[in-house]
């Protein structure tokens, strides 16, 4: 590369006036008698230029972020299901739509651009936003239910662990009563089970409902199944896990403790 002549005499002076001073030896000459310097100079037509923009989140991914971003989606109903942390085919679908209806590259990837424009148009997540249809981790056991053959209910993680000895076999998300119907809090024991009971009061299905207080039940519910924590039960503990509860049901028995607590 061609080193114009001006900067080659500030370097030579610079070396001569470092060995006067005692300091580091002068580079050394090359073929032509010129002194050789470790020095690169770019040009700007050597620089790289690209126009591919970085993606945050693709397809495959997984995580908290993504999470918050199919949350996001679902705020301007560009994704129906989840969240559910997992960077599926639908979501890259919603992506995608979201980026054309704003004039972006339809890539179906999250670049910093398609993220700026959907931070704008949504608020930040809350807790059930980011948890809608169940997932969340368990809150740490009641000491009440490290003994014996307990269904363990928490209001503040919403989660249901079935627990013997100690020991959790099982845990599901579970959903609560509304403000005027709210679910009871305390121990108590299960006293009937009924796998295809309907609600007298409310004409309603209860499928493997077993019941610890009054009316109140652990049972499915497709309610909660189909649109998550946007609803809630009417004082029941509903799960939204059929296979789960299926399970909870045939290993139950009456007399099992419940201990629903915050």
């Amino acid at each position: 590369m061609r080193i114009p002549g001006r900067t080659v005499a500030l370097f030579a002076s610079a070396a001569a006036l470092a060995v006067a001073l005692g300091g580091c030896k002068p580079p050394p000459e090359g073929a032509d008698g010129k002194p050789q310097y470790p020095v690169h100079f770019d040009t700007p037509s050597a620089r790289p230029h690209t126009t591919t923009r970085a993606a945050l989140y693709s397809r495959g991914d997984s995580g908290s972020g993504v999470r918050e971003l199919q949350a996001r989606l679902r705020q301007v109903q560009w994704l129906n299901d989840g969240p559910t942390g997992e960077y599926d085919d639908l979501t890259e679908q919603a992506v995608s739509g979201f980026q054309g209806k704003r004039g972006l590259p339809r890539t179906g990837r999250v670049d910093n651009v398609t993220w700026q424009r959907l931070l704008a148009m949504t608020h930040r997540p809350g807790q059930w936003e980011l948890y809608l249809m169940g997932g969340q981790p368990a809150a740490p056991p009641d000491p009440r239910c490290l003994t014996g053959r307990v269904l363990c209910v928490s209001k503040t993680s919403r989660t249901l662990r079935w627990m013997i000895d100690g020991r959790t076999l099982t845990t599901v998300s579970v959903r609560f009563g509304s403000q005027y119907t709210p679910t009871r809090e305390g121990v108590f024991s299960i006293y009937w089970k009924s796998r295809h009971h309907v609600s007298t009061l409310y004409d309603s299905p209860m499928p493997y409902a077993m019941f610890f207080s009054g009316g109140q039940a652990i049972h499915y519910s497709y309610d909660f199944a189909a649109h998550g924590y946007a609803g809630g039960s009417h004082g029941c503990v509903n799960v939204r896990d059929e296979g789960a509860i299926a399970s909870l049901f045939a290993q139950v028995r009456d007399g099992d403790r419940v201990v629903v607590y915050r």
